[in-house]
C-alpha cells in the first residue's frame, strides 16, 4: 500500500491498526503504572490518597498482609466500599473533571464483582426522558441530561466493554471505564487463621491532574524505514518522546476486590 503511495488505504489497514492498538495499550499501561504509585502513600483516608481494600482493611508489614473472617467479604461493595472511597476523595478536596465526576478504570474481574451487586445494577434502570407536550417543544429537556455524550442517563449500553472511544458510564459520582490492561496483584491473606494467596483485581479512582503527561515535540507518529537488504521490507514503528509522572498521590485511590 505504501509503495503505491496510497496512504489513506494504509491507515485503514491491519498494519496501521496493529500499531495503533500497541501504542494505546502501552500508553494506557504507563498511565496506570503512575496511578498505582499512590499505593506508597499507605491506606487511603479522608486526608490522603493511597490503597483501599474492602472494609477499609489496612495492610500489615509482613505476611499475611490482610486478615478477614469467614463472615466478611473482600468483594468491593457499593454501600460499604464505593461510598467510602468517594466520600474520602470529596473530604480531601480532590477536584472532579469538567463533567463533575471522578474517573475509575476497573479490571474486568472487579467490574464483574460490582455488577453482581444489587445497588450497582441500578445503573441499568435509569428512567429515560419523558413525554413532551408537542405544543410546547421548547419545554423539552436537554437530551444530554439523559443520555450524556454516549451511554449515561437512560443508558442502554453494555457496561463491560465499550467501543474504541469509550464515554464511560455514570454511577455514584464516578464515570466508569473497564480496562483489560491493568496488572492484578497477588495477596497473602489470612481467612479465619488460614493463610493463602489470592488474586486481587484493581480499580483506579482519580481526579484531574493526578498524572502529568509531557509530550516532547510531535505527538505519537508512525516512522517508516526500508534500510534492509535491497529494500525488500518496510519497517514500521510508532515513536513518541514523552514523560509521565504522578503529580498528586492524594488525588488517587487504588482499590482492590477479590473473593475467597
Amino acid at each position: 500500500l505504501l509503495d503505491t503511495g496510497n496512504l489513506n488505504v494504509f491507515h485503514q489497514s491491519i498494519g496501521s491498526l496493529t500499531l495503533l492498538d500497541d501504542y494505546r495499550r502501552w500508553r494506557d499501561r504507563v498511565f496506570a503504572d503512575e496511578l498505582f504509585k499512590a499505593e506508597a502513600n499507605g491506606e487511603a483516608s479522608d486526608s490522603q490518597g493511597g490503597y483501599y481494600y474492602p472494609l477499609s482493611k489496612a495492610k500489615a508489614s509482613s505476611a499475611p498482609f490482610l486478615t478477614y473472617s469467614s463472615t466478611e467479604s473482600a468483594k468491593f461493595d457499593v454501600k460499604t466500599d464505593l461510598l467510602q472511597v468517594v466520600k474520602d476523595m470529596r473530604k480531601r478536596n480532590v477536584p472532579t473533571f469538567a463533567d463533575g465526576y471522578y474517573r475509575c478504570i476497573a479490571d474486568p474481574t472487579a467490574m464483574m464483582h460490582l455488577r453482581q451487586n444489587d445497588a450497582f445494577r441500578e445503573i441499568a434502570r435509569y428512567a429515560g426522558n419523558g413525554m413532551v407536550n408537542p405544543l410546547q417543544p421548547e419545554q423539552a429537556p436537554n437530551a444530554n441530561f439523559f443520555y450524556g455524550m454516549g451511554p449515561a442517563y437512560g443508558q442502554a449500553g453494555f457496561v463491560a466493554g465499550q467501543p474504541v472511544m469509550p464515554t464511560g458510564f455514570l454511577f455514584e459520582g464516578v464515570r466508569w471505564f473497564e480496562s483489560t490492561n491493568l496488572a492484578e496483584k497477588s495477596l497473602d491473606v489470612s481467612i479465619d487463621s488460614t493463610q493463602a494467596v489470592y488474586t486481587a483485581a484493581p480499580m483506579l479512582f482519580f481526579g484531574p491532574q493526578a498524572v502529568g503527561v509531557g509530550i516532547g515535540g510531535n505527538n505519537a507518529q508512525i516512522l517508516l524505514n526500508n534500510n534492509d537488504d535491497f529494500s525488500r521490507f518496510i519497517i514500521m514503528i510508532w515513536s513518541l518522546f514523552a514523560g509521565f509522572e504522578v503529580l498528586n498521590r492524594d488525588f488517587i485511590t487504588v482499590a482492590y476486590s477479590f473473593v475467597y
